[in-house]
């Protein structure tokens, strides 16, 4: 895919594809990072700008067309966050319609690692998620767990073990490196 990558990337159906199949993703990543909708609007519409003019640069071995327009996303939040830093007469009106600040790197990691999860959860079936969110979320053993299920002790034990090793796949699927 990665010369049909590039080629879809500089045709405009091409990107009007990719952005069908990735643009609400960037939007609610951006949105949940920056806290703005019209700024999120604007970081979804500069990764697809950058992507369009770095299409050539696109490297299917290195990762996915979905990580590569994330680590985008990623940095383009970063700049606008920076951006906003800079002007003050800005940051004071954003800071009284929202109750936070505009977001550092280690803010924005936090919210990429937080999305990933959460989008991994949504990869992986209704059973093993209960399980795992049940047992590594919300702190219950695995006794109380199978009760509340109907099943056994065993079973749910085996779904904490299956939804682990889904999550991990799913989790590399979007992006994750064993070093975060």
């Amino acid at each position: 895919m990665g010369t049909d990558t590039r080629a879809a990337l500089a045709s405009d159906d091409g990107v009007r594809t990719v952005y069908a199949a990735h643009g609400s993703e960037l939007y609610r990543f951006a949105l949940r990072s920056l806290g703005d909708a019209g700024l999120a609007e604007e970081a979804v519409q500069e990764t697809f700008l950058r992507a369009w003019q770095a299409a050539e640069r696109f490297d299917e071995t290195l990762g996915s067309l979905r990580t590569w327009l994330f680590a985008i996303v990623r940095n383009v939040v970063i700049d606008l966050s920076r951006a906003r830093a800079v002007r003050p007469e800005l940051a004071s009106i954003v800071s009284q319609t929202n109750t936070t600040d505009a977001p550092g790197a280690d803010d924005i990691d936090r919210i990429l690692v937080a999305w990933q999860v959460e989008e991994a959860l949504r990869m992986i079936g209704e059973e093993h998620r209960v399980a795992i969110v049940e047992v590594h979320y919300k702190g219950r053993s695995y006794g109380d767990v199978a009760v509340d299920l109907g099943v056994p002790v065993g079973t749910v034990k085996s779904r904490v073990f299956y939804a682990l090793k889904a999550m991990r796949l799913a989790l590399e699927e979007l992006g994750w490196s064993g070093d975060d």
